[in-house]
């Protein structure tokens, strides 16, 4: 999907739960868990993104979900936010995390012979998406779903007897679902944080650069094997350096990677352009040519902050990008989800939404400029 006549919208995937989804999802899960997409593809709609999601109702969190669906998962993990480079760097913020993070669960590690039993979770978020956005009017819709490289980050391998052999398993569990999203005629957005973030400064951090891009190319490898029935221009690509509010001062650059995530299969790709650590990076598109079966998707939202980022600055970041890649090639989105883990959301819901309205309206306004 391209920018066509005008510059498309749309945003990471997760969103903040609607209160009465968790007052009656004991009662009838299946029941509320319906109703809560169906209002937030509306609230979508309403704000005026074209490409909606399902916003990961049914998820606890993007990528701990895959242990409610395959086998092989238990006991525990790493605990999430106490290996971050930056909480090293700076203790006293990285106290915080922690202690702000404490109502997240405790990850699971992987500890037998990983194999997907349940698929029937994914043809019910199929369903309850196509449902809403049909009511919605939605322009097109997309699903989440964890890739191969970003479980071996937060799923602890303690079976397998390699990296790789724990990778090419992750693979083959997770591929009956990306197809079963395809061949419901909706987006695949596989969210990568391990090509950017939990890997380059958590689990690899050691490792020199060079080291770092043959594990990010190893992944890759597995995500394009994983999805090799799909074509490229039905799935999208999702880069993140860590939703949260903090230093980053160990993120690996934009222009280390860029040309390396190209490889990847999908044609959107993904990735923050908002936040304070990043939002400069447009510039390296001056040298990089985007390959002409790639379409950006940068956010021109941050997802960690209360502040409304104003239509004309969303309009500004967006004309950046369009002028140096071309106008056709360019999607608004936002830098990450809204609430990456279901019980930790950062930002407000009633601001999420208006943010998402501000992202509208600054495509509306750079839409009026480049057409």
């Amino acid at each position: 999907m391209r920018s066509i006549e005008r510059l498309l919208t749309t945003h990471t995937g997760s969103l903040p739960r609607p209160p009465e989804f968790g007052d009656a999802a004991v009662a009838d899960y299946d029941r509320a868990l319906c109703g809560a997409v169906g209002t937030v593809v509306r609230l979508q709609a309403d704000a005026g993104i074209d490409l909606v999601s399902d916003g990961e109702m049914s998820k606890p969190s993007y990528a701990t979900y895959v242990t409610e669906r395959t086998s092989g998962f238990g006991g525990e993990g790493f605990k999430m936010g106490t290996s971050l480079s930056d909480a090293i760097d700076f203790p006293d913020w990285g106290r915080a995390l922690v202690t702000a993070m404490g109502t997240v669960p405790a990850t699971q590690a992987c500890i037998g012979e990983v194999t997907r039993t349940d698929i029937e979770s994914v043809h019910r978020d199929i369903a309850n998406l196509k449902s809403a956005a049909d009511a919605a009017g939605a322009v097109g819709t997309f699903l989440t779903a964890a890739s191969p490289g970003v479980l071996t980050q937060f799923l602890e391998n303690q079976y397998y007897p390699s990296h790789e052999a724990y990778l090419e398993a992750l693979a083959e569990a997770m591929r009956p679902e990306y197809l079963a999203i395809h061949e419901a005629g909706i987006t695949l957005q596989l969210d990568c944080p391990d090509l950017t973030a939990t890997g380059r400064h958590v689990e690899f951090a050691h490792t020199d650069l060079g080291a770092w891009k043959r594990i990010m190319g190893s992944h890759i490898e597995a995500l394009n094997a994983a999805t090799a029935d799909i074509p490229p221009e039905a799935m999208r690509l999702h880069l993140c350096w860590g939703n949260y509010e903090g230093p980053h001062n160990h993120d690996v650059p934009l222009r280390d990677i860029i040309e390396i995530a190209f490889t990847a299969r999908p044609s959107l790709i993904s990735f923050e352009a908002a936040n304070p650590r990043h939002e400069h990076e447009w510039r390296v598109f001056e040298e990089v040519k985007v390959p002409d079966d790639k379409v950006l998707v940068p956010g021109v939202i941050d997802s960690t902050t209360n502040y409304v980022e104003h239509p004309e600055l969303v309009a500004q970041r967006l004309v950046r990008f369009a002028k140096l890649v071309g106008r056709e090639k360019v999607i608004g989105g936002t830098d990450c989800g809204f609430a990456t883990f279901a019980s930790f959301v950062p930002v407000f819901p009633t601001v999420v939404y208006a943010k998402l309205k501000s992202l509208a309206q600054g495509a509306e306004l750079a839409s009026r400029e480049l057409w």
